[in-house]
This record gives structure tokens, sequence and C-alpha cells, in this order.
């Protein structure tokens, strides 16, 4: 009998580590600019321990390659290269669950960063695109006059953006903008131009990216025009040429997000597992605003009209 008491006693261990499997919508309170992260974690309690990741630098949806579970405390890290000067970086995160099934965590890094985080188990949106939704009344949200219901997203920052015929554009490098209304189903039409090598995007609910990208005649893919950025890759790259105005036509409903470019269906009915770097909000089951991306590239758009899908 001897024999099986560790495994016996391993039991309540493993049962333990079960509870960090799912995916976390995780908050950053102490960053200058609002800003939340993504975690999955399968395998928890097992020797399958698995990870992906959202929140490394560059934004992408990463898998965890050094990911381990050991007394209650989950640990991992990231080796990368600073984007501005290529030198070698590093990040260590830990974590652990509170009695309120919350993830306390810790983020460090070689750069002398140190934050905390916390996550949240992401909800469960039960609202399907499933025919039962009709058109609510058009919010046109662009004045093209000026940029009244618009504000930054990082306070006391520059807004970097005119309005000049009709149109509203930014200078390389400026302010998010976030739109002063929040929504949560809806169908969008927006009309965007940029120049050669440019890159923005559009997020919905304030999570969610659709990328915009100078890519005409390159093969689709998750980090190009049309894709959800890191997550869904476009079925076709319908991208115009630099400098040709283009249309999104984007519906969202629940998780389920349809992507039309320039007349071209490019993502049809799929899922948001969650949340994309553009997030500024980790709270999932709430609505949430537009966010227009400038601080990349220059971009112009026009004729931005949400129509609230309603059940």
């Amino acid at each position: 009998m001897r024999t099986f008491l560790p495994l016996v006693l391993a039991f309540p261990l493993f049962a333990a580590d079960a509870q960090f499997n799912g995916r976390w919508d995780i908050t950053v309170p102490e960053e200058a600019r609002a800003r939340a992260w993504w975690m999955e974690i399968s395998g928890a309690g097992t020797t399958g321990l698995q990870g992906k990741f959202v929140g490394f630098p560059g934004g992408d949806m990463n898998d965890i390659p050094h990911l381990t579970l050991q007394n209650g405390e989950l640990r991992f890290s990231f080796d990368y290269k600073d984007f501005h000067t290529g030198q070698p970086m590093h990040r260590d995160y830990n974590a652990r669950l509170t009695a309120d099934g919350e993830l306390e965590g810790r983020m460090r890094s070689s750069g002398g960063d140190d934050l905390q985080w916390i996550g949240v188990r992401a909800p469960v949106i039960t609202d399907k695109d499933d025919g039962s939704w009709h058109d609510g009344k058009p919010v046109d949200l662009f004045n093209h006059k000026d940029l009244a219901g618009w504000q930054g997203l990082i306070p006391n920052l520059a807004l970097g953006w005119t309005v000049k015929d009709g149109a509203m554009s930014n200078v390389a490098g400026a302010n998010n903008l976030v739109s002063d209304q929040s929504f949560w189903n809806f169908k969008l039409h927006v009309e965007f131009r940029v120049g050669e090598h440019s890159n923005s995007g559009i997020g919905f609910r304030g999570r969610y990216e659709v990328q915009i990208l100078e890519d005409y005649g390159k093969p689709p893919n998750k980090h190009g025009n049309g894709a959800l950025y890191s997550r869904i890759l476009p079925a076709v790259n319908a991208s115009k040429p630099a400098g040709e105005w283009q249309a999104y036509d984007i519906r969202l409903v629940g998780r389920t997000v349809t992507v039309v470019l320039n007349d071209q269906k490019v993502i049809d009915k799929q899922e948001i597992e969650g949340l994309t770097a553009i997030a500024g909000n980790a709270d999932e089951g709430k609505p949430g605003p537009l966010i227009l991306q400038g601080d990349h590239g220059p971009v112009e758009f026009r004729n931005i009209v949400l129509t609230p899908l309603i059940h």
C-alpha cells in the first residue's frame, strides 16, 4: 500500500493546479496607458502543461515556451530582442490563484520593468450570429469637420490627428483615437487609405483589432490587411494598392466576426478566442469603444458608420 500513498496525496495538488486551466483576461493597472493582456492555459494538473499569451512585445499571440507550475505558482518567461536596439531582452512572469479565483501576477524584465497584473476568467459570451439580429439606427461616428466624439487613448499625449477635405489623418506615431461611445453587437462600415509601408488597425469593443496594412499583392497572413490581428487569417488578400481608398464592412455578434474588405469576404463568421494587442480594456463581457490606430504609420479615415444590431 505504501507505493500508492504518494499518488493519493498528489491528487489534491493536481486538482488545485487544474484551476489554472482556461482563458484569462488580464489587466495591467500600473501601465501609463490602458492595456490588457490575455492568456490561455491547458493541461495544468497533468504532464501536458501548455500556454498561449498576448502581451509579449510585438503583440502576437505566442505559444509560451518556458512554462512551469509548482507549489501553486505559475511561471513563464520570454527571450526576445528589443525592437529599437536589437539588444537581447528577457521577461519573467509569475502568478498565483487568489481565494476569489483570480490570478495575481507580476512581470519583471531585464530592462527594469516591474508590473503587477490581475487575471480574471474570460466570460462565456452566448450571443450568436444566427440570423435573429436586426439593424438598429446607424450612428455616424465622424462628422467630416473635426474630431468631436473621439479622444486619445493615452492621457496627456497630443492627438496628432487633423481633419482635411472630409477625412481624418494622423502623423506617424500619433495617439490612438478612441470613440466616446461604446458598443456591443454591430455592423461597421469604415473607409481608409494608407501609403506605402504603412500600418494601422481598427479595434472594436476596444479589444479586438482588424489589421490595416499596405500589402497589395502579397500572400494573406495573420498580420496582413483583413486579418484579425495575429488570430484569424483572411481567406484572400483583397488589398488595393497604396494610396487608394479601401473599405471595411465588419459584423460582430458575440465572439463571431465577419470581415468584408473591398467587397470581398475575407473572414466568415469565425470565433474570436480572446483579446488582441490593441486591447485597452480586459472586460470582454461589456460593450467597448472603437479604436483607430495612429501610433504606427500614416493613415486616413472617412465615412465611419456603425449600425447597432438588436435582438
